[in-house]
């Protein structure tokens, strides 16, 4: 391949990589679109390595960039979770089904490909519902940030949005009166509405009346919840939040945005509620997801058996 020709390859494939950025930027939530980039880019240099056209691409040039994946290391030797494995594939097979149903392609060579499968892994830790009180109310509300924080956590808890989602979040879309939360571009590209518990409702109410006021920049900026210096609070910003209140009472689990996500989960199906309702408040497309972030300890089914079964009484 001449120079000249490699240039205008290259030329055809940057182009053609700005048009997906553009459309997973509008179709995904930002993190995922960034992500699907990254993933993408990681693709593009490998195929530059062996000359590979864009597309050229057959179904076993991805099944081949698949397996090296998986045979990547960390520097101490060990393997990279299935997670990376699955996100680069779905980088690959987004990029292509943006290619085919634009045109660029005529099939879609990572259609036959099939996601390595994961582990059913239990969350890391779930809070016991005393552990829930007391990290709610660890902000000192009688400060602007405070009443923040308390609603920032009142908000996790009460609806398990993603940090993400909850990093998206303006004014408009909260009714504390009616006590519903609008998760704009959730997971999927997919709007929902959720349910405000009142202890939520309220102090998001306070927040806004008392503490987002008092946030520089609050007047012009959109966003339901404010840095320090009225910028957008990012996930990393919002899992301070929660390592703050933790460590504030003493808490000695880890946790994070997540671990708040998985215990409304587990809380909610220990106290009847209906897991296709959990899965609806989660956002997720699959029960078998829901499923994963409920964490029921063995005395619990212990005390179902007892209950429940014709001989376990």
């Amino acid at each position: 391949m001449s120079p000249a020709h490699r240039a205008r390859v290259t030329e055809k494939t940057s182009r053609l990589l700005k048009l997906f950025e553009d459309y997973t930027l509008v179709r995904y939530a930002e993190s995922t679109a960034r992500g699907y980039a990254r993933g993408v880019r990681c693709f593009l240099e490998w195929l530059g390595e062996r000359g590979i056209r864009l597309v050229d691409v057959r179904t076993a040039d991805i099944e081949a960039y698949q397996a090296e994946v998986c045979a990547l290391r960390k520097k101490d030797g060990t393997p990279y979770s299935v997670d990376l494995q699955v996100h680069r594939l779905s980088s690959v097979k987004t990029l292509f089904r943006f290619l085919y149903h634009r045109g660029y392609v005529l099939t879609d060579p990572s259609a036959p490909v099939e996601y390595p499968r994961r582990e059913l892994r239990l969350p890391r830790s779930v809070l016991t519902r005393e552990e829930t009180r007391k990290l709610m109310e660890a902000p000192d509300t009688s400060t602007p940030l405070g009443l923040r924080d308390r609603a920032i956590l009142e908000t996790f808890y009460g609806t398990g949005v993603r940090a993400g989602e909850l990093a998206r979040l303006k004014t408009i879309d909260v009714d504390t009166e009616d006590r519903v939360l609008r998760v704009v571009l959730g997971k999927g590209a997919k709007d929902r509405n959720v349910p405000l518990t009142r202890a939520a409702a309220e102090a998001i109410e306070a927040y806004l009346l008392h503490g987002r006021p008092r946030i520089r920049g609050a007047v012009k900026s959109p966003w339901l919840f404010l840095a320090l210096r009225g910028g957008r609070m990012y996930p990393d910003l919002l899992n301070g939040v929660v390592q703050a209140a933790a460590k504030k009472t003493g808490l000695e689990k880890h946790a994070t945005c997540h671990t708040l996500r998985h215990s409304v989960a587990t809380h909610l199906l220990k106290g009847g509620a209906d897991i296709r309702h959990i899965q609806k408040l989660l956002g997720h497309r699959s029960l078998q997801t829901t499923e994963r972030y409920t964490h029921v300890e063995v005395s619990d089914l212990s005390k179902v058996l007892k209950r429940a079964h014709p001989r376990g009484r």
